[in-house]
C-alpha cells in the first residue's frame, strides 16, 4: 500500500540475542548511569527472573540500587507515585522495566514523575504534553506479545474513577529494548499462546489499516512469519530457546509495525471487552481478529490475502487462486486457533472465555464505536455491524471437521494448510 504521505519512526535501540541481558550494564555505562531502579511485579521475582539479572548487575559497574516490585496486572497512579517516591529516594538515575505490558507502563508513567518533578501524572496524560526527553528507561519484556517496549503509549489505571487514562509521547519510547530469550522460557503455555496471538494481531492490523506504509509493512510481515513458523513449536517445546527469541522479536516487530500504521476494529472491540468484562488483552484479539477479517474483505481483500504468504508460506500462497487468498488467510488463523485451544485451552469464542455474556455485547458496541482504533480500520463500521460481528465471535463454535493439526510446521519453518 502506498500513502501519498507517511511517517516511519523508532529510535528504540534493539538488543537481542541469547546473551542480551548481560549487554545492559554495559548501555548503562555509555549513558553515565550507575544507579539503577528496578520495576517488575512479584511473577517475574517468583519466576526466578530477577534473580538472573541481579546476577549479572551486581559483578558490573551499577549494581542495582533498588527493586520495586509491587506493580499489579493493571497499574495504578497510586503504583506510579510509590515507585517514584523509591526511586528519588534511593537517588537512581536510570530505569529498568523487566515485565510485561503493565509493568513496562509503569516504568514509563514513573519516568514522568521522576523527570518532571511532583506527583500529578494526570497534568501529562493524552497525547504530546510531555516537552522534553525523560531520563534513561531500559525494558526488558518476559511476554511476547504486548510490543509495549517500542511502543509510545502508557495506560494507567485511575482506580477511584474507574478509568484507564493513556499517556502518549514520542518521549516515553525507552532507550533500548532488551530481547533474552531466558526472560521468556518460564512463560505457561495459556499465557504464551494470548501474547502470541497478540502479537500477531499487532501485526496482522498493522498491514491490513488504513495507515499502513512500506515500511509498517515490512515489520508486519516479518512478525506475522515468525510467529507462524514458531508459536506452535514453542507451545509443544517451551524451553525452545530459538523460538521464544523468534517470538519475542515478532512481538517487537509487531509493535514497532503498529507504533507507526495504527490498529483497527479488533483493538476497538478488545479495549471494550477488556474494560467491561476483564478479559485479559491478548485473549480479546485471538477470539476477535478472524471475524474482523471476514468483515473487512469486502472492502481489503486483496490486502488480506497477501497475508496467506507469510501466514502459510509461499507453496500455499502459490497454489491458491488470488480471489481465495483472502479466505484462505482467515482459515489459516481459524486453525491455528484450533491448535492453540487443543494445547492450552485458549478460548475460541467470546462464550468459551465464561466471562462475556450475549446481554453484553450492545454495551461493548457502543464502547467499541467511540474507540480511537476504529478510525484506522479499512471498513467503516455502525453500531449494528460491530454488534453482528461480536455476535459471531460470541456464538461461532469451530467447525467439528476442522482437523486440530492442520496447522503444523513443515520443512523450513513453513506454516502449511
Amino acid at each position: 500500500m502506498t500513502q501519498p504521505y507517511y511517517a516511519f519512526f523508532c529510535p528504540v535501540k534493539i538488543i537481542a540475542g541469547h546473551a542480551a541481558l548481560e549487554h545492559i550494564p554495559f548501555e548503562l555505562d555509555a549513558l553515565s548511569c550507575s544507579r539503577p531502579m528496578v520495576i517488575t511485579d512479584k511473577g517475574v521475582r517468583g519466576a526466578g527472573l530477577l534473580a538472573l539479572v541481579e546476577a549479572i548487575f551486581a559483578s558490573s559497574h551499577a549494581p542495582i540500587t533498588v527493586v520495586f516490585d509491587d506493580v499489579p496486572a493493571d497499574s495504578s497512579l497510586s503504583t506510579v507515585r510509590q515507585a517514584a517516591a523509591s526511586y528519588r529516594d534511593h537517588q537512581c538515575d536510570v530505569l529498568v522495566a523487566i515485565g510485561g505490558g503493565s509493568v513496562i507502563d509503569t516504568a514509563k508513567a514513573v519516568n514522568i514523575l521522576v523527570t518532571e518533578g511532583g506527583d500529578d501524572l494526570l497534568q501529562y496524560a493524552g497525547a504530546h504534553n510531555l516537552k522534553r526527553a525523560l531520563k534513561p528507561l531500559f525494558a526488558v519484556p518476559t511476554t511476547s506479545g504486548t510490543g509495549s517496549e517500542v511502543t509510545m503509549v502508557a495506560v494507567i489505571s485511575d482506580t477511584e474513577a474507574g478509568v484507564k487514562i493513556p499517556f502518549t509521547s514520542y518521549y516515553l519510547l525507552p532507550n533500548a529494548a532488551v530481547l533474552d530469550p531466558r526472560m521468556t522460557l518460564t512463560l505457561p503455555p495459556l499465557v504464551t499462546a494470548a501474547t502470541g496471538m497478540d502479537a500477531l494481531t499487532h501485526a496482522v492490523e498493522a498491514f491490513t489499516g488504513l495507515a499502513a506504509n512500506p515500511m509498517s509493512d515490512a515489520y508486519a510481515t516479518a512478525a506475522i512469519q515468525k510467529i507462524s513458523r514458531n508459536l506452535l513449536a514453542v507451545m509443544d517445546n517451551p524451553k525452545d530457546a530459538h523460538g521464544r527469541l523468534e517470538l519475542a522479536q515478532a512481538s517487537t516487530m509487531a509493535g514497532i509495525a503498529f507504533s507507526n500504521s495504527m490498529v483497527g476494529m479488533v483493538h476497538a472491540l478488545g479495549h471494550s471487552i477488556g474494560a467491561l468484562c476483564h478479559l485479559p488483552h491478548g485473549m480479546c484479539m485471538g477470539i476477535l481478529l478472524p471475524y474482523v477479517l471476514e468483515y473487512n474483505e469486502t472492502v481489503s481483500g486483496e490486502r488480506i490475502g497477501e497475508l496467506l504468504l507469510p501466514l502459510a508460506g509461499p507453496e500455499v500462497y502459490a497454489a491458491t487462486p488470488q480471489s481465495r487468498r483472502a479466505g484462505r488467510a482467515v482459515q489459516v488463523i481459524l486453525l491455528l486457533r484450533d491448535n492453540l485451544h487443543q494445547r492450552c485451552q485458549l478460548p475460541r469464542t467470546l462464550q468459551e472465555t465464561g466471562k462475556v455474556s450475549v446481554e453484553q455485547l450492545e454495551t461493548i458496541a457502543d464502547m467499541a464505536i467511540n474507540d480511537g482504533s476504529i478510525i484506522f480500520n479499512p471498513k467503516e463500521s455502525d453500531r449494528a455491524e460491530l454488534l453482528a460481528v461480536l455476535r459471531k465471535a460470541w456464538g461461532k463454535s469451530p467447525s467439528p471437521t476442522a482437523p486440530t493439526t492442520a496447522v503444523a510446521v513443515g520443512v523450513g519453518g513453513d506454516t502449511r494448510v
